[in-house]
């Protein structure tokens, strides 16, 4: 068949373009079910690293025996097939994988290898079967390998860029899998464009249903109001109503990354969490505060149940998702308030950078349910903190851990880091306040202060609260987490 100019070349740049924006999506598709980004991510690079290992030396073993274009139109289709089932399978089989492997290091390897991995080496196939047509033809070797070794580097190069800062937000991850194999079946009509098979025209056919389809299902989504799916830059957002277990009253639940990360009740404000009350404590140990920050917050319950209670003080919120708060105005009752600013930024970076002070420093930043972003963790992190805090006042986080054994490392760790900066450090289990195994919400509470504190109060609320105060002593196993050394995921699965 004779192959027209530039048709290769174009169906090994958009094959290199697409073989990024596929990794890309898929390790948003994981991070909901292993929320740990170093795992998350030394999962894709291994295995697309080893796919396109052998896809590469699989296109020149089958490119050798008998290279033809109708055989390379049929790997980018086997491609496209394999990337459009990866919506059907993808939810069940990572829930399965959640469920029956405890330790997600080898889950989202498997994951990887089962459903991203097939695809990859098919794409992988793409150069080496292109150059071994391109040689056949135009009897040049290396500088044609070169060359179209070139553009597929070249569409990876740029398509990464435009996957992670425009496509995955403007489309979603389902839409975008869609569009992926859509591009791909046109592809391979494309390069065998006087031999269109019903095969090819009814994959196409069925690429671009499956796209209205979502498109479709998300519109109705979105105009009921039930349950909305939205990909921001930064996370996958679920927004739904569910039923409180303690209260048995409805609320709204914004869930980032497949997990529960702010509630509201749908009729009255007060908060759902019980571990954000806690936030309270700041009234009973320096009652006059006027400055506080709250570092990340979702769907600003906190907030928004601060400037009720504090009418005289003001809050700045610091959340690097600037949707998250777009959707927090429109679907949890976020008002704008002269009392409320907002920075939509790192809350690192904020804290390098700010020429702010506050009374009291709020903190429940979290990557997932467990983990917390580690540059917010180390002692460089909470000195920053130490110096823009004012004299005699407090920092109060939320740590989701137990207190010893394995799954207390982090907390442990957390604690040494805290006494390595502040002079005076308190912990408050949430739910079992003399169970060290349990794994729950703890209040750390650090004082920039050498005052002795007194855990009584006569406001019969924060008492309670002040009756949690964890009186052991808290092994110091752990060393001081540092920039350098900051091991947060690994001390966080010991959790799982």
């Amino acid at each position: 068949m004779k192959i027209y100019r530039y048709t290769l070349e174009i169906s090994v740049f958009v094959c290199g373009a697409i073989v990024m924006i596929f990794e890309i999506v898929w390790s948003r598709i994981l991070w909901p079910y292993f929320w740990t980004w170093i795992f998350v991510w030394t999962s894709l690079i291994g295995i697309i690293l080893w796919s396109l290992s052998v896809g590469y030396y699989t296109g020149w073993k089958i490119a050798d025996k008998n290279p033809n274009v109708e055989n390379l139109s049929l790997i980018i289709l086997l491609s496209a097939i394999l990337i459009w089932c990866t919506l059907l399978i993808k939810d069940n089989l990572l829930v399965a994988l959640q469920t029956n492997i405890s330790n997600i290091k080898i889950a989202s390897i498997i994951a990887s290898v089962i459903i991203f991995s097939p695809a990859s080496i098919l794409l992988g196939m793409v150069s080496p079967y292109a150059a071994k047509l391109k040689i056949d033809n135009l009897k040049k070797s290396w500088s044609t390998i070169w060359n179209l070794y070139s553009l597929s580097t070249a569409g990876s190069i740029i398509w990464t860029f435009l996957a992670g800062f425009y496509l995955i937000p403007k489309f979603g991850t389902n839409k975008l899998l869609i569009i992926l194999s859509i591009t791909l079946v046109i592809v391979s009509i494309f390069i065998s464009s006087k031999k269109l098979t019903k095969f090819k025209v009814w994959s196409l056919i069925i690429a671009i249903c499956g796209l209205l389809f979502f498109n479709y299902r998300n519109i109705l989504i979105h105009k009921g109001n039930e349950f909305l799916d939205i990909d921001t830059a930064y996370n996958r957002i679920w927004i739904y109503n569910s039923i409180d277990i303690a209260t048995k009253k409805t609320i709204k639940i914004m869930g980032i990354n497949n997990e529960n990360h702010s509630s509201m009740f749908l009729d009255n404000n007060e908060l759902v969490n019980e571990y954000t009350k806690y936030y309270h404590l700041a009234k009973h140990f320096n009652p006059d505060f006027k400055t506080t920050v709250m570092l990340g917050w979702a769907g600003y319950s906190y907030p928004k149940d601060f400037l009720v209670k504090y009418p005289e003080a003001k809050i700045d919120v610091v959340e690097i998702d600037p949707k998250i708060t777009a959707l927090a105005k429109k679907y949890f009752n976020v008002k704008d308030n002269p009392k409320l600013t907002i920075y939509h930024e790192d809350a690192r970076v904020y804290l390098n950078k700010t020429k702010e002070t506050y009374d009291v420093i709020f903190w429940d930043a979290f990557t997932s349910h467990y983990s917390v972003p580690y540059q917010l963790t180390t002692q460089e992190a909470i000195k920053k903190e130490y110096d823009v805090l004012n004299d005699n006042w407090v920092v109060i986080l939320n740590i989701i851990s137990s207190i010893e054994w394995k799954r207390g490392e982090f907390l442990r760790g957390e604690y040494a880091t805290y006494k390595s900066i502040f002079p005076q450090v308190y912990i408050f289990p949430v739910i079992e306040e003399n169970n060290w195994n349990k794994v729950q919400n703890i209040i750390l509470v650090a004082i920039k202060s050498t005052k002795k504190q007194t855990f009584n109060s006569t406001d019969e609320t924060l008492n309670a609260y002040l009756q949690h105060l964890w009186k052991k002593p808290i092994d110091t196993d752990i060393p001081i987490l540092t920039d350098d050394y900051a091991p947060v995921d690994y001390y966080i699965n010991k959790i799982m």
